[in-house]
């Protein structure tokens, strides 16, 4: 088990990927970070608009704490990506375009690496 969380694990890998140009992995690791904050986001449910007077006034006084993901939580999520780029690269395998799904398939192992 890695002592430093998955998310700042990705994160950090980031820059690194920029640094060294490696288009693929940071794309890979900016759309991995997008779904793990788009897990945190909370839901809208059936908030409907009211009357201006009966509104609450102040500074955040809307501000809604976005959900507390678990560890267990991002592994999760991540392993979701994988899952969902290996059927994508099958696809694309089955379809005829063979470099696009081996460029899935990459993106699938850089973060499989990740909950190694």
């Amino acid at each position: 088990m890695h002592p430093e969380p998955l998310r700042d694990r990705l994160r950090a890998a980031l820059p690194a990927a920029l640094k060294s140009r490696d288009r693929a992995t940071a794309a890979t690791l900016r759309a991995t970070l997008a779904a793990i904050d788009n897990a945190e986001a909370v839901d809208a449910g059936s908030a409907r608009a009211g009357a201006i007077e009966a509104s609450p006034v102040g500074l955040g006084v809307a501000e809604v704490p976005r959900r507390e993901l678990t560890e267990a939580d991002v592994a999760a999520i991540v392993q979701a990506e994988i899952d969902e780029q290996r059927r994508a690269a099958e696809t694309y395998d089955r379809s005829g375009h063979a470099a696009k799904a081996v460029e899935l398939r990459t993106a699938a192992e850089t973060l499989a690496g990740f909950l190694a």
